[in-house]
């Protein structure tokens, strides 16, 4: 059991890079091209995209291979999102919690929502779609 959250946990890493690499993207270069109103969802596209790309890649080292493993991963992963995001929003950033829920507002364009969705049942769909469950 501590291997998967191990494991886990240093694949979560690797999706935590790439939404620092995604938020450096919108900021730098999709803002600029598209203006900052286009640039928030389509950087949620793409990051739900590559964590969708991660789980496909990553599903098959957690064993066993049943439904529940996978849900369990996902879930994992959401509740190590949102830790992170509200202890560096706070501790990190100094941020109020009312600015750090911002990125739950879809009516500024914010897919934070949908990432997670997508992080929650990316490794359940990933297995289903390889056939391990």
């Amino acid at each position: 059991m501590l291997s998967f959250y191990l494991k886990a946990f240093f694949i979560w890493l690797i999706l935590v890079g790439f939404a620092i690499a995604n938020g450096y993207l919108r900021e730098n270069v999709l803002s600029s091209w598209l203006g900052s109103a286009l640039a928030a969802p389509v950087s949620g596209i793409i990051l739900s995209f590559v964590v969708f790309l991660i789980s496909y890649w990553t599903v098959r080292t957690f064993h066993p291979y049943r439904s529940l493993t996978f849900f369990s991963l996902g879930l994992f992963w959401v509740a190590l999102t949102l830790i992170f995001e509200f202890a560096f929003g706070h501790w990190g950033l100094g941020l109020t919690l009312s600015q750090i829920l911002t990125v739950f507002d879809f009516s500024q364009g914010n897919l934070f929502s949908l990432v997670l969705l997508i992080t929650l049942v990316s490794p359940w769909l990933a297995a289903k779609i390889r056939h391990l469950i």
